[in-house]
């Protein structure tokens, strides 16, 4: 079991209790129950949560939209999970999906793990949405500069030639301008 998978067993089994049909929910290795679970009425969403990222990990495609709707959760633990399960899942769909999250300005303090999974991805859509995302984050008044930073950091890794603007621009805010400076000469390479 990996880290990941472990630290979620960890909650969830204190979320649930620890509860008899958590215990099934981790040891059964049949893919069609745990799809029933994201399919039935009145389930808890510690067990939607579990069905889920063991879907994403097995590569079970029935687990993309609720990965998604967990991905955009106010819970970073959650959006923690689901960023790497949806990782692994490698649905076609999950970049366009992380760039709508990471690009949605109502949706702002919660777009930290649908940027990190862009990077993560390294997909067609993921420089213009990190883009995007950080022009809008660079006001001076903005209180979200773990976004920004992370949007910088990720389009240093992306390595896009695109991101030479914004990234100059955030040479200029103190808690970005180090983060940028490595990004840009990521850029020059």
């Amino acid at each position: 079991m990996d880290e990941e998978s472990r630290a979620l067993t960890v909650r969830l089994r204190k979320e649930s209790g620890g509860s008899e049909a958590y215990e099934r929910l981790v040891a059964t290795d049949r893919l069609d129950e745990l799809a029933a679970v994201l399919t039935a009425g009145g389930q808890p969403l510690w067990a939607r949560e579990i069905a889920a990222f063991r879907l994403g990990r097995a590569g079970d495609r029935r687990a993309f939209e609720a990965l998604v709707l967990l991905l955009n959760h106010r819970d970073p633990e959650r959006c923690a999970s689901a960023a790497y399960a949806l990782a692994r899942l490698r649905d076609p769909r999950t970049a366009r999906a992380a760039a709508a999250l990471a690009t949605n300005e109502l949706r702002t303090a919660y777009a930290l793990y649908p940027v990190r999974l862009l990077t993560e991805l390294r997909a067609p859509e993921s420089a213009p949405a990190l883009i995007t995302t950080l022009e809008r984050l660079l006001s001076p008044q903005n209180p979200y500069w773990r976004i920004a930073l992370a949007c910088v950091e990720g389009l240093g890794a992306l390595g896009d030639p695109r991101a030479r603007p914004v990234l100059t621009a955030a040479g200029t805010h103190p808690r970005l301008a180090a983060a940028a400076s490595v990004a840009l000469a990521r850029l020059r390479g």
